[in-house]
């Protein structure tokens, strides 16, 4: 039997090297190409004609999202992404699987067993994201406006857009404004929700900043980064799985 034949597209090159270094323990599967983005995939997809894609949803150019519709039903599609937010989406695209950054192997084991058998409905483990994701009410959620923070007897409130930075802490959040350090029960991925993306970027698992308060960033060593924000000491480190948000910077 033929290898399936696989491309590879993500703007991160440790993405691609970890994603080959995978690929390469199953001799049934074959990596024909590779691309750095959006563009990029399409020529190497007409070029090789793979049978499946795996896929970045955020490159530059053109998206995920924008090659697999390009592509259609002429390859099997896989997204590889930070993002869980994209996976309804995805799936209506007629995605096989949704795989996140960074990628195990045992969750990828999976998803190659479900392309030798053809499985194109969502796994278990993908089914219940999807489930809160519909749940939501995407694009009509009211943006989050105040935050509210119980400090002693009193509730303090502040404009969201006074935020430096939000930092999850075990049970809690901590919110940073030029004059307030509070503690929140609202985890990350509930503020998520709520908040502005083009203001409010997660950089790290355990860290959401305003990208309206980076002044600097700066390198701290190999693959480490950190943010220097207005009007804040303390600096933020940038996770290495979120650092293609400051490649245009």
């Amino acid at each position: 039997m033929d290898p399936i034949r696989c491309l590879i597209a993500d703007d991160e090159p440790l993405m691609r090297d970890r994603m080959r270094e995978l690929l390469a323990a199953y001799s049934d599967f074959e990596l024909v190409a590779e691309a750095g983005n959006g563009a990029d995939a399409l020529e190497k997809f007409e070029a090789t004609q793979p049978d499946v894609c795996f896929l970045d949803i955020r490159m530059p150019i053109r998206s995920g999202l924008e090659v697999a519709t390009e592509i259609g039903d002429r390859s099997r599609i896989v997204f590889c992404t930070a993002y869980d937010q994209f996976a309804i989406e995805a799936f209506e695209r007629g995605a096989v699987d949704y795989l996140l950054k960074p990628v195990e192997e045992e969750r990828l084991a999976v998803t190659l067993e479900r392309l030798r058998k053809g499985i194109d409905t969502p796994p278990d483990d993908v089914t219940p994201v999807i489930h809160l994701l519909n749940s939501q009410t995407p694009r009509t959620t009211p943006r989050l406006k105040w935050i509210k923070a119980l400090v002693g007897h009193d509730v303090k409130m502040f404009p969201v857009d006074d935020v430096i930075f939000f930092q999850s802490d075990t049970k809690y959040t901590r919110v940073v404004t030029e004059t307030e350090d509070v503690l929140i029960r609202t985890s990350l991925r509930e503020l998520l929700d709520g908040l502005d993306p083009e203001i409010f970027w997660q950089v790290h698992r355990s860290a959401i900043v305003n990208v309206n308060r980076i002044t600097r960033i700066t390198r701290d060593g190999v693959e480490k980064h950190s943010l220097v924000l207005r009007g804040c000491p303390e600096k933020i480190a940038v996770s290495r799985h979120f650092f293609h948000l400051f490649k245009q910077m």
